[in-house]
């Protein structure tokens, strides 16, 4: 079992992990060896995500996602198989974490009466202003 939260964990049975060549660093042995992994995991048919955890994850997700509703995540940023492997989980624990996270409602605020004269006297200062910079008829002298 992978622990994301206190309320939220998932069995490793849910996760598959492929391991892939790798560009980058790592000379000859990048053209040997598979050390880069990529996990997927089902969001659409996990039952160890809440509903609204799993729409949120999706939205979080972007290209990431496929169109059947399997979470991509790769990793190729070090050399060694376990590494990649384990920073494949991490991304995927944090990314599972901001899903889990519920957002604050916003609260509709209208601005003050203070705010309002501030804004109008502003106004009319730069009115003022423009007023000031207009030509000048030439007098009759």
């Amino acid at each position: 079992m992978i622990r994301i939260t206190r309320d939220i964990a998932i069995d490793e049975g849910e996760i598959r992990e492929e391991f892939i060549r790798a560009s980058g660093p790592g000379g000859q042995n990048v053209n040997k060896v598979a050390t880069a992994v990529q996990l997927r995991f089902d969001v659409g048919q996990s039952a160890s995500l809440p509903d609204d955890v799993r729409e949120r994850l999706i939205r979080l997700a972007g290209r990431r996602m496929t169109s059947d509703g399997v979470l991509i995540i790769e990793a190729r940023r070090f050399r060694t198989q376990q590494r990649n492997r384990q920073d494949a989980r991490d991304r995927l624990v944090e990314l599972i974490r901001k899903a889990a996270k519920k957002p604050k409602p916003r609260r509709k605020t209208k601005p003050t009466l203070a705010s309002k004269k501030r804004r109008l006297e502003t106004k009319r200062r730069q009115s003022q202003t423009k007023r000031m910079r207009e030509a000048v008829p030439p007098s009759e002298d």
